[in-house]
């Protein structure tokens, strides 16, 4: 975790490629993404379970 902390700081301190908000505005729309995906297969699976919990006898 420190290392990620140390990689993060380098990279908001560095003037080089990106800078902070290019970072920030990648890693929000990467969140949004992940949290759009992790809740559509999440009700899949919800979806799943409960129909193979229901075909038991």
């Amino acid at each position: 975790m420190k290392r990620m902390l140390m990689k993060c700081r380098e990279l908001i301190h560095s003037e080089e490629g990106a800078t902070a908000t290019e970072y920030a505005v990648m890693l929000a729309l990467i969140i949004i993404v992940a949290i759009g995906a992790i809740t559509l297969l999440g009700e899949k699976v919800n979806n799943t379970f409960n129909n193979i919990a229901n075909a038991m006898p």
